[in-house]
């Protein structure tokens, strides 16, 4: 046995477990779905891996054993920097779930598998055949991501099975738990927690944590957060193609329909709004067929002109709409509006920032007082609703400035809206960062244009995140009179606030807009 050979082999294997990790890294933040997970790899494949096995190619049959060995080792401890470097730098980083864990040990029986074929056939072509696989596989781990996905598949989906049927087991048990399902392209989850913080007054509330509104994660929620004293189940229903919806209506059967918006969200996936609206008004379909209400937001355009039948129960701002907010006025604190209750009208504050928020509570503020909530519970629940984590969420900021936390909007019109709140803070310095919009087809140079004229128009200073992303949005500027000296456009989150920290001082407010997770940044 060539020892050096073996040792090659053996850190070959040991590099390529450590190298899995920025693959199964973006393939989570892909949700596991190898589709999306591919047009990621298109664009950043390990070019500079690929050369390093041309030279582990040469130097194996040419036998020099003891140099690829070498090799082999300055290799590992680049996969093994690498892997602590990204995970460092990474906005969203890898978790390590269980599904993770499965997909790791796929990849490490798999090189197992092999090593006993090159240790058993050594001498033999067939041997020296697994052995090259070994390498192949170490310096190319987009395929060991491949195969353990493929290998893993079969058992993800028979434990999602067993769970989906688990949770349907835990619902049928809740008798008399009314399930209020809440979807839309953008406003689902700050009207979840809106209507679950309103809901609370009266009832025993439990609702989708942060953004669980996957199948899986709705399931989750169901197994751990549902109590037998719950009597509301909030539940959040996200999509990024037709059938998602559906598919978890089938799980909860919900009894009440929020959609809180249509529009051009996920396109890349969805095609076209049309699209789009099917699969939100799956949950209405589903609503319906058990006679519930089905709340819609009628200042979504693209809902309210496909909506005009009493089948749904339309709020919004617009005087057509019954359930409607008006004399709303603004300020820095928040804001303050009216709703007619059973002929009564209530004046309501809130400190949620935003037109777009305030829609999103005449919605929760209407559902909740057709369930029976008292007016004086409502008021009291609006008045001390706080901010959803990154969404317009005030905190204070380097060299006491102010930043509004606006990270999770991913959606062209709230994008401007923030913008425009930002707008409202007069006399002080303002400053966005912000890597554009994402996932809109033919839309997308179209949304980030029109971000980059809004930001052109109410800021007075521009950080833009991502050299290619930012294109449409630097396009734009550039069509206006704004400074270009102040105008950057840096590499990373952390590179944009570095800059924004020598800008700072305690007059400066900062929009920080759809901080975007790694696989999208370039």
């Amino acid at each position: 046995m060539n020892y050096y050979l073996l040792t090659s082999v053996i850190l070959a294997i040991v590099a390529g477990v450590f190298s899995l990790a920025r693959q199964l890294q973006m393939l989570q933040q892909n949700s596991y779905f190898a589709s999306r997970y591919s047009a990621w790899l298109s664009d950043n494949f390990p070019l500079f891996p690929m050369f390093l096995f041309a030279v582990s190619s040469v130097l194996f049959n040419m036998q020099l054993y003891l140099w690829q060995a070498v090799l082999l080792a300055v290799y590992l401890l680049i996969s093994v920097k690498s892997a602590i470097t990204y995970q460092k730098k990474s906005i969203k980083k890898l978790v390590f779930t269980a599904r993770i864990k499965r997909l790791f040990a796929a990849a490490i029986i798999v090189y197992l598998a092999f090593l006993s074929v090159y240790v058993i056939y050594r001498e033999t072509i067939f041997g020296k055949a697994f052995t090259v696989v070994i390498f192949l596989l170490a310096f190319i781990p987009p395929v060991m991501t491949y195969i353990a996905w493929a290998l893993t598949l079969p058992i993800e989906k028979a434990v999602a099975k067993w769970y989906v049927n688990d949770a349907k087991r835990v619902l049928k048990a809740h008798k008399g738990l009314k399930v209020i399902g809440i979807t839309g392209s953008y406003g689902k989850t700050s009207t979840k927690f809106i209507l679950s913080r309103i809901l609370s007054e009266k009832f025993n509330t439990v609702c989708t944590p942060q953004s669980f509104n996957t199948p899986m994660g709705v399931v989750r929620t169901i197994r751990e957060k549902l109590l037998p004293q719950t009597e509301i189940f909030v539940c959040e229903m996200g999509a990024k193609n037709v059938g998602d919806i559906k598919e978890i209506c089938d799980i909860v059967s919900p009894d009440i329909a929020v959609i809180t918006s249509v529009g051009a969200q996920h396109l890349e996936t969805f095609k076209t709004v049309d699209n789009v609206f099917k699969t939100k008004f799956e949950l209405a379909d589903a609503v319906a067929l058990k006679n519930g209400d089905i709340f819609v937001n009628g200042d979504s355009k693209e809902i309210y002109e496909r909506t005009k039948t009493e089948a749904y129960k339309v709020y919004g701002t617009s005087a057509a709409f019954d359930l409607r907010g008006e004399n709303i006025t603004y300020g820095k604190d928040g804001a303050e509006f009216e709703v007619t209750l059973k002929g009564e009208k209530l004046k309501l504050s809130t400190r949620l920032l935003g037109l777009h928020n305030i829609i999103n509570i005449i919605g929760a503020v209407y559902l909740a007082d057709s369930l029976g909530v008292s007016k004086e519970d409502i008021k009291y629940a609006v008045a001390s609703l706080k901010p959803t984590e990154h969404r317009l969420e005030m905190k204070s900021c380097v060299k006491g400035s102010v930043m509004i936390d606006d990270a999770y909007n991913a959606n062209p019109e709230g994008c401007l809206e923030a913008v425009r709140v930002l707008g409202s803070f007069d006399g002080m310095k303002k400053v966005i960062i912000t890597p554009g919009l994402i996932e809109l087809g033919d839309k997308e140079y179209e949304s980030n244009f029109a971000l980059g004229l809004e930001a052109a128009k109410i800021c007075d200073i521009i950080i833009f995140v991502g050299k290619n992303r930012s294109k449409p949005m630097v396009d734009a500027v550039n069509t206006t009179e704004f400074n270009k000296d102040n105008m950057f456009v840096a590499e990373s989150f952390a590179e944009a606030m570095s800059i924004y920290s020598n800008l700072a001082d305690k007059n400066t407010a900062l929009l920080v807009e759809n901080d975007l997770p790694d696989n999208y940044l370039n």
